[in-house]
């Protein structure tokens, strides 16, 4: 089986047709007698240590929050005022939005919307009525009634 490997290499190119020894030779004339007085220079090098920051997995360090001061209340009529609600929530502003000026279908489309909204920015959404939700940031707290289990999960059903 080598014999085939062999001639399989020389035909390709592979492998060299002289044999081993004479290669073995010439490399050792060629490179190895070059460098038999060489004596490599050593550079002393002096460790530094640099200061380690740990990482803490568990805990995410959150900013301080901002002293809430305001509200924002929003009367959307089309889907366009999503960006309003958008902006303002992104600001660290707790959002009331009543959707009673709008009709269902672009209503639900801002629910959804919301509830992206609240998720990306790990906030929370609560139904006041039937239409008038609070999107309230991360680092606000609401108090009030026990609002099931659905909510304390965060599942939001707009049925």
């Amino acid at each position: 089986m080598a014999g085939a490997l062999r001639k399989t290499m020389l035909y390709l190119g592979l492998a060299d047709d002289r044999g081993g020894q004479e290669y073995a030779e010439e490399y050792h004339d060629e490179y190895v007698e070059d460098y038999q007085d060489f004596e490599p220079e050593v550079e002393t090098v002096s460790e530094t240590h640099a200061q380690v920051t740990p990482i803490s997995r568990g805990v995410q360090a959150v900013a301080p929050a901002p002293e809430l001061r305001r509200i924002t209340t929003v009367h959307p009529r089309s889907y366009n005022d999503a960006r309003q609600i958008g902006e303002a929530f992104r600001a660290g502003t707790p959002v009331i939005i009543n959707l009673s000026d709008m009709d269902d279908s672009d209503a639900k489309r801002l629910v959804d919307f919301s509830a992206g909204l609240i998720f990306g920015l790990r906030g929370s959404i609560e139904r006041v009525t039937n239409k008038v939700f609070l999107l309230s940031p991360e680092n606000v707290e609401i108090a009030g009634e026990d609002r099931g289990e659905n909510a304390r999960a965060g599942i939001f059903n707009q049925s």
